[in-house]
C-alpha cells in the first residue's frame, strides 16, 4: 500500500500557528471505474476530422491545429450516456474542447461540447460541417435533472412534499443556516470546496459526465457541477447518440493524457458475497432508514434492533413492532426523513430504553424522542427535543464526564452537544454550544467523534476540521479550536467530512490517533498518527484508501464510506473499522460511482513494524448488497461476547453475526 502524509502542527497557543508538510498536488482521479484507458502510441479505433495533426506517444494523444479551426480526433465507438477522464495540457495559443454524442447529419455531426477554454467553460450544442468546421454553437441552459436516479431530483412522491436539495449557499447548509466561509487565517486547504478552473500551459484534470438531459464537468477537482462548471441541460436536438470527438484549434498543441472512459449505461452486477466469517440476516426489506441502533427494548435481557420505524425483537429477530407509522423512501429521488440517525437509551430515566431519530433534510433537521411504551402494543410517544441538528451524523458519547451519554452534533454553523434536562426529559433538551460559528458547524454534521487528544484527562470535540480543546470545569466559554484537516472536499455537492471519527491508540506508542473517512460522499480512509513536537501537537496522515487511481489496502476501492463503526472484531485488542458505501446518497452522479454495489468492509487493524506508522489496515468484505447509512452499531447483539453489527441503508436492514470464535485469555 502506497503511503501519502502530510504533517501539521498544531501549538497551543491562543493564535495557533501550523507548520504544513504538503505534498505535491495529486490527481483527484476520476469518480468512475473507466472501461477503456488509452495506451501505446497508435491511433488505431480513432479517425481525424478537419484541419489538424494527431499522434499518440506513450500512452499521450497529441493534436496541433494547421489553421485557427483546427480539427477533430473522433473515436469509432459511439455512447449516449458516457464518462470522459483526462489530463489536458492546452498550449500556445491552443484552444480546446471535448465533443460528446457526435451525432452524424447530413452537413457532418453535431453533439454537446464541453469547451476547456481558460474565458470559457461552459457547455454548448453545436454542429459541425463535413470539412470538421464548427458552424453554430448554442450555450446550454443551466441546470438539468437528468433521469430519475441518474443524479438529478425527481418530483416528489404524492403526499410526501418536496423533497429539498442541499441548497442556500455551499453544500450541507440550507437557507436558514448557510454554510460559512473558512474564517481568514486558517490553513486548511483540502477543507475549502474546489470550484475548478482551467490553466492554459499547464496539465488540467478534465472530467465530464454526460447522463440523459445532464452534462456535468469537473475541473482540476473542483465539485461536479459547481459554479465555473455549470450543469447543464441537453436537449435531444443537440444529439442524441454518438461518439468521443476530441478538439483543438487555435495555434499551440493539445495534449491528452491518462484519457479514459465509460460507458455509463453499461453496470457491473456482481453475484452476492457474504463472508464466511459472518452469518446474514435481511430484517426488513424497504428503505425506511439510513441508521440502526440497539438496546433491549422490551427488558427482556436480549437486545433489539431499531431501526427506521421498526424495532426487531431479539434474540432471533423475527417479530418486528411499529415505532410510527412505516413510510418507505424512493432511493432514487427520496431522503429518508423520518430517520436519519437512530440513538437508543433510557433518555427518560424510567429504566425503559428509549430512541432519539434524527429527521428531516439537511440544514433542517430536528431530534425527535420517541418514548419507550413499556411494552404497550402502540406507537411510541413523540417529542421534538433538539432543534436544529445536523442530522447526517450525530453520536451517542459521554463528553462531559457526568456518566450519561450526550447527542455530539452540529447546529446552526456550530459544534454542539446535548442532553436531556432531568426536570423535563420530554421537553427541550439542554444544548452547550463549543465552537464559533464555521464551516465546521454545517447541518450535515459530516466528520465528528470524540476522544482525550492531549493526554488531560478530558475529553475532547473532535470534527474533519480538527479539535476542540475541553477546558477545565466551571469554564464556560467556547473551546479552544486546534485546527487540523481530518478529511476534504471532493467532487460530490455533499460536504467535506465523513464519518464517525474513532479516537485510539493504534500503533501503541501511548499517544491517541484518529480514524477517519475523509468524503463521506467521495473517497478516502485515513489515520492520522499523533506526534509530539516541542511541546505541540501533531499528526501525520496514513492513506488507508485513496480513489480509482491510488494504490489502496487490499486494492480495495469504493465511494461514499458515509458511515463507520469501530470495534474489536477480530479480538487482538485494536479496535477494527467497519465502513461501507452509502449508494444513492444524492441519487445517482451527483456522487462519485454511484451504482456500483453496496458494499460492507471490514478493515482489520494490525501492529507492524513495516507498515507505515505502525499500522496495517486488512480489507475484508463482508457483504456486498447492503452497505451503510448514516449511523450504524458494532455491538454484540447475540451474547456470545463477540461484536456484531446491524446496518440499515436502500437495501434495507441487515445483521451480520460474527462467527470468529471469542479469544479464550491466556493463563496466569
Amino acid at each position: 500500500m502506497t503511503h501519502r502524509s502530510k504533517l501539521l502542527s498544531l501549538v497551543a497557543a491562543l493564535t495557533v500557528s501550523a507548520l504544513f508538510l504538503i505534498p505535491a498536488l495529486a490527481d483527484v482521479g476520476p469518480t468512475f471505474r473507466a472501461d477503456t484507458v488509452f495506451k501505446g502510441s497508435a491511433l488505431t479505433g480513432w479517425h481525424p476530422l478537419g484541419n489538424a495533426e494527431w499522434k499518440a506517444v506513450n500512452g499521450e494523444i497529441i493534436g496541433t491545429p494547421k489553421d485557427a479551426n483546427g480539427g477533430w480526433l473522433v473515436l469509432d465507438k459511439s455512447f449516449q450516456d458516457v464518462g470522459v477522464y483526462a489530463n489536458i495540457t492546452c498550449t500556445g495559443g491552443c484552444k480546446t474542447g471535448l465533443l460528446l454524442r457526435a451525432e452524424k447529419t447530413s452537413e457532418g455531426m453535431k453533439g454537446v461540447y464541453v469547451s476547456l477554454v481558460e474565458a470559457d467553460l461552459n457547455s454548448y450544442a453545436v454542429k459541425v460541417d463535413a470539412q470538421g468546421r464548427e458552424t453554430a454553437r448554442e450555450k446550454l441552459a443551466p441546470g438539468g435533472r437528468g433521469q430519475s436516479g441518474r443524479g438529478g431530483t425527481a418530483p416528489a412522491a404524492a403526499g410526501r412534499g418536496p423533497q429539498p436539495g442541499i441548497t442556500g449557499g455551499r453544500a450541507g447548509g440550507s437557507a436558514l443556516y448557510p454554510v460559512l466561509e473558512m474564517p481568514p487565517g486558517l490553513n486548511l486547504p483540502r477543507l475549502i470546496r474546489p470550484m475548478g478552473s482551467f490553466h492554459p500551459g499547464q496539465a488540467n484534470e478534465i472530467e465530464v459526465l454526460l447522463f440523459g438531459n445532464t452534462v456535468k464537468p469537473s475541473y482540476n477537482g473542483g465539485a461536479l457541477g459547481a459554479a465555473g462548471a455549470p450543469t447543464g441541460i441537453v436537449e435531444e436536438a443537440a444529439g442524441k447518440y454518438g461518439p468521443i470527438a476530441l478538439y483543438v484549434g487555435g495555434s499551440g498543441e493539445v495534449r491528452f493524457k491518462n484519457l479514459r472512459y465509460k460507458n455509463l449505461q453499461n453496470l457491473a452486477v456482481d453475484p452476492e458475497r457474504v463472508s464466511p466469517n459472518y452469518r446474514m440476516m435481511h430484517l426488513g426489506m424497504f428503505y425506511d432508514g439510513w441508521s440502526a441502533a440497539a438496546a433491549d427494548v422490551n427488558r427482556d435481557g436480549k437486545m433489539d434492533i431499531l431501526s427506521g420505524p421498526y424495532v426487531y425483537l431479539g434474540p432471533d429477530f423475527k417479530l418486528a413492532q411499529e415505532i410510527y407509522t412505516p413510510v418507505s423512501w424512493n432511493p432514487t429521488s427520496e431522503y429518508p426523513l423520518l430517520s436519519m440517525v437512530n440513538l437508543a437509551y433510557d433518555f427518560t430515566g424510567d429504566g425503559w430504553p428509549d430512541v432519539l431519530i434524527m429527521s428531516g433534510n439537511a440544514g433542517n433537521g430536528t431530534g425527535t424522542l420517541y418514548v419507550n411504551p413499556k411494552g404497550e402494543s402502540r406507537h411510541w410517544d413523540k417529542h421534538i427535543v433538539i432543534q436544529p441538528v445536523g442530522n447526517e451524523e450525530t453520536l451517542l458519547m459521554d463528553i462531559d464526564g457526568d456518566g450519561k451519554p450526550d447527542i455530539i452534533h452540529a447546529g446552526q454553523n456550530t459544534l454542539r452537544y446535548s442532553h436531556p434536562d432531568p426536570a423535563n426529559p420530554t421537553g427541550t433538551w439542554i444544548t452547550k454550544t463549543i465552537s464559533e460559528p464555521g464551516p465546521w458547524g454545517a447541518n450535515i454534521g459530516h466528520g465528528l467523534g470524540v476522544g482525550d487528544i492531549n493526554g488531560d484527562g478530558r475529553l475532547d470535540f473532535i470534527n474533519c476540521y480538527g479539535w476542540w480543546e475541553q477546558p477545565e470545569k466551571g469554564n464556560q466559554g467556547l473551546w479552544k479550536h486546534h485546527p487540523q484537516e481530518f478529511g476534504r472536499w471532493g467532487k460530490s455537492q455533499g460536504g467535506a467530512g465523513g464519518a464517525e471519527i474513532k479516537v485510539h491508540d493504534m500503533n501503541g506508542d501511548g499517544l491517541p490517533d484518529i480514524v477517519a473517512a475523509l468524503e463521506g460522499h467521495g473517497f478516502g480512509l485515513a489515520w492520522f498518527e499523533q506526534k509530539r513536537v516541542k511541546g505541540g501537537i501533531t499528526f501525520v496522515e496514513h492513506m488507508i484508501m485513496d480513489n480509482f487511481l491510488t494504490k489502496n489496502a487490499g486494492d480495495v476501492t469504493f465511494t461514499e464510506p458515509h458511515s463507520t463503526a469501530f470495534a474489536d472484531m477480530d479480538g487482538n485488542g485494536l479496535p477494527d473499522m467497519v465502513t461501507g458505501k452509502r449508494s444513492m446518497s444524492h441519487f445517482g452522479y451527483s456522487d462519485p460511482d454511484p451504482f456500483s454495489p453496496a458494499v460492507l468492509y471490514l478493515y482489520k487493524a494490525f501492529r507492524k513494524a513495516s507498515a507505515p506508522g505502525g499500522v496495517e489496515w486488512v480489507p475484508e468484505l463482508i457483504h456486498n448488497r447492503s452497505g451503510v447509512g448514516s449511523h450504524f452499531v458494532a455491538q454484540d447483539l447475540n451474547g456470545d461476547g463477540m461484536p456484531d453489527i446491524a446496518t440499515a441503508a436502500i437495501h434495507g436492514t441487515f445483521v451480520f453475526f460474527n462467527k470468529t470464535p471469542k479469544p479464550v485469555p491466556a493463563s496466569k
